[in-house]
């Protein structure tokens, strides 16, 4: 019986060619998409689960309140104290372990100079928490002893060729020797942390580096993240409650003002990094558990119009098979076993659709990851716990998507159909009807989506900062400040420079840093709840950014003074309670415990993405001996890039021989801001112009063959006298209608979903009719198209040839 099923389907895909092709299409092209976006969903479900321990290792976070107990800051790393007093405390966990990592490393071998970047201290114990392979060195030892390093397969190739790295020496910032005595898989792209090169955390007892009294006492340097492994099950909310009397126990207050009211810790579960932490000191820019979701939807609302297609194909054609059913009715075939043909068949379309759905997927993840930056692999989905339930989906849609075309047909009665070719009705709201609405429908959407998505990255690409990014070059390292005059002086010669300042922090980077402040009012101080993040600058910050001076004055070398006076943005002048920037200028105020007088207000400028809203912010100028100036921004001449480069190169290398050359762009680095959204928008380009031909190839195979079921009407109405054009309006309006019936349904769908995701950025566009107006268009000229060409085609059929069987 089955063979005679076989045999009897592909009979019919001979018979019927085009019908089978727009299936299998169709269907092909939605599983691959499926496969694609499975390939994106597990790869980011999977991140950090390699490790062994993963279930029982927790990330401890911590959060900085206002005095109202509002959260103004949230970091994914702590101070240094934390991780061996928690040990302390808690008896049950097993293990802590602590990572500091660098932001850049200068490092020599013989002649050769490297600057690495990806570079972390680790604790000795860091590889029974990360499950990483180890190939030469011992694990468990190789970072005990101060000054020893572990490097990838990568790094020790890059650094000794086919030379044995183990123990080796490698000059670390031209002042430590380190010596190898590891070497270590690299970490695959599924972890949130990935360093290339690992140092002994012991290293950093040195006070030459860090200092053993830093590591156990400073509590403001919350640089260091911190990993517990805890027992299996383990009740964590439980450890959690008792943090606050562990903050007040071990952190030094004056008895009145308890840390706890201050700052919290928290417990991240490792597995839980990627997807669902967004704090504001990650290691790496995470994934979002939303865009998995949304992902996943468009998944399963291309598969659905795929099926919609096989539906409405199925039971459009059904009255070409009405004999065929009636014969076998006749002939004793019960419906049931009816019922099972057609199901096979779908079956049967289904399997083959998606077998040329994975040579599709294998074919096209290079060209997937090219135009997306995401590490897919078809690996992804022939593991065998995934390919096992990959393998039975098919059989699943088969069901699915036959079943309704299956008792349809099945139900013909067999006297009716075997006296003539069974018409199907078109009136109505029928159930294909609603399924080309509901193809449409989830279209529209997309379509929406696309614009909603490019018309945001544009927005934010195109958006006045309030600062000038362009020609900006920034070093990836600064110039001591003995040698920095110097430095400077020498690059203002060019006449390719036209100014140089020097930072704590880059313009692109996170504002964190806030050292609390209060104002004077007739002599009299006054605390504020006020959080205003500073940065310090020098005398070049302001012109070198081009940053608009609201009131006041910039720093200025003619006031010595400067290095206890302070420059505000707005948004501080606003958090401090003056009515305008004017007032605000030779007000008295302490900040970090330091007292001062306002010089200056700048006018608002985004220091930071356009996902982060603009925060009170403090410039400062202290004495340049002791302070943070680490980062270099040179504004060059646009005209002659090249050359401009050539000369900040020459002038680092006469200052710092000892440090590779590292330069970016500040608008590159703000591009990089938004690579996730450019990422999501081409992938919705990508998935939209998919869904949007699967439901036009329907479509198309759809109003074919209704057209053919009326080509003897179409032929008299020739005859009648009726226009070419009259014809196409007659055979596409009602197709037409239910396109813009799935307008209707589906437009504020997409508004509302989209406003929704809006939601995430601090600065955004606003959704216009028009947007809405261009996808509802969109959707019906693409329709006319589809349908235009068969409505012409058959307009311009000969009636004679139509009307000669009558």
């Amino acid at each position: 019986m089955i063979k005679n099923y076989l045999r009897s389907a592909f009979r019919n895909f001979g018979r019927h060619k085009f019908i089978a092709f727009i299936n299998i299409s169709g269907l092909t092209i939605g599983l691959t998409c499926c496969l694609l976006i499975l390939c994106y969903i597990i790869n980011e479900l999977s991140y950090d689960k390699f490790n062994t321990n993963v279930a029982d290792i927790y990330r401890v976070t911590r959060s900085f309140n206002n005095t109202d107990g509002v959260v103004n800051l949230h970091l994914g790393a702590v101070a240094p104290p934390f991780g061996p007093l928690l040990k302390n405390e808690f008896p049950d966990i097993k293990q802590v372990t602590r990572v500091y990592p660098n932001s850049g490393v200068t490092l020599r071998y013989k002649d050769k100079l490297f600057n690495e970047k990806e570079s972390a201290f680790a604790d000795e114990n860091f590889f029974n928490f990360f499950t990483v392979k180890t190939i030469a060195g011992n694990p468990k030892t190789a970072l005990t002893e101060p000054y020893s390093v572990m490097l990838t397969e990568e790094l020790a190739h890059k650094y000794f060729g086919n030379e044995n790295p183990i123990n080796k020496e490698i000059r670390f910032a031209n002042q430590f020797n380190f010596k190898v005595t590891g070497v270590y898989k690299a970490f695959p792209a599924n972890s949130h942390l990935r360093p290339k090169m690992l140092m002994s955390f012991n290293t950093l007892n040195d006070t030459a580096v860090y200092g053993r009294k830093g590591l156990e006492t400073n509590w403001g340097n919350n640089s260091f993240y911190t990993y517990l492994l805890l027992p299996p099950k383990y009740n964590v909310a439980g450890m959690t409650a008792r943090f606050p009397a562990f903050l007040d126990k071990y952190m030094p207050h004056d008895g009145t003002n308890k840390p706890s009211a201050g700052t919290k810790l928290f417990l991240q579960r490792l597995a839980d990094i990627h997807l669902y932490s967004h704090l504001d000191s990650e290691i790496d820019q995470n994934g979002d558990i939303k865009r998995v979701y949304i992902f996943s939807a468009i998944a399963l609302f291309i598969l659905l119009i795929a099926c919609i297609n096989y539906m409405n194909l199925s039971t459009a054609r059904s009255t070409l098979r009405a004999k065929e059913i009636g014969i076998r009715k006749v002939i004793g075939a019960q419906q049931k076993q009816i019922i099972s043909q057609f199901l096979g068949e779908s079956v049967l379309i289904t399997y083959v659709s998606l077998t040329l759905a994975f040579v599709i997927t294998a074919l096209s993840i290079p060209a997937i990851n090219k135009a997306s930056e995401l590490g897919l692999s078809i690996h992804t989905v022939l593991q065998p716990a995934i390919l096992a339930p990959v393998l039975i989906v098919p059989f699943i849609i088969g069901i699915l998507s036959g079943i309704y075309p299956a008792i349809f047909m099945s139900s013909f009665n067999p006297s009716k159909v075997l006296k003539g070719i069974m018409k199907v009705g078109n009136g109505g709201l029928s159930f294909r009807k609603v399924l080309v609405i509901t193809q449409f429908s989830i279209s529209i959407v997309l379509i929406v989506a696309t614009i909603v998505v490019f018309k945001q990255l544009q927005f934010m690409q195109g958006k006045s900062l309030g600062l000038n990014k362009d020609h900006i070059v920034t070093l990836g390292s600064g110039v001591p400040a003995e040698q920095f005059e110097s430095f400077k002086a020498d690059l203002m010669r060019s006449p390719l420079i036209s100014s140089i300042s020097r930072s704590s922090r880059l313009p692109s980077g996170r504002l964190l840093d806030d050292q609390g402040i209060s104002v004077f009012d007739d002599n009299t101080q006054k605390s504020t709840n006020a959080d205003v993040k500073y940065v310090n600058t020098d005398y070049g910050f302001i012109p070198t950014y081009g940053i608009k001076i609201a009131a006041g004055r910039n720093f200025s070398r003619d006031y010595p003074t400067d290095t206890t006076n302070y420059i505000l943005n707005q948004a501080a002048v606003s958090a401090l309670g003056w009515k305008s920037a004017e007032n605000a200028i030779g007000k008295d105020i302490s900040y970090g415990g330091v007292k001062g007088k306002i010089i200056g207000v700048v006018n608002d400028f985004h220091f930071e993405s356009l996902h982060q809203s603009i925060v009170p912010m403090i410039m400062r100028m202290p004495a340049f001996a002791n302070s943070n100036y680490g980062r270099v921004a040179i504004k060059i001449d646009g005209r002659n890039i090249n050359a401009a480069l050539s000369n900040i190169e020459q002038t680092w290398k006469k200052y710092q021989p000892e440090t590779p050359f590292d330069y970016t762009f500040l608008d590159e680095r703000f591009q990089k801001l938004y690579t996730a959204e450019q990422q999501q928008g081409k992938l919705f380009t990508i998935f939209s112009c998919i869904a949007i031909f699967i439901a036009c190839l329907g479509l198309f195979g759809l109003s074919a063959f209704t057209i053919s079921q009326r080509v003897k009407e179409i032929g008299v109405r020739k005859v009648l006298g009726a226009s070419i054009q009259q014809i196409v309006v007659e055979l596409s309006k009602d197709f037409l209608k239910l396109v813009i019936i799935a307008s209707v349904i589906a437009l504020p769908v997409a508004w509302y979903a989209m406003n929704r995701w809006l939601l995430d950025f601090a600065f955004r566009i606003h959704i216009q009719w028009w947007v809405l107006a261009i996808a509802g268009i969109t959707a019906t000229l693409i329709a006319l198209v589809t349908i235009g060409y068969q409505a012409i085609k058959a307009a311009l059929a000969n009636p004679t040839k139509s009307l000669r069987s009558e």
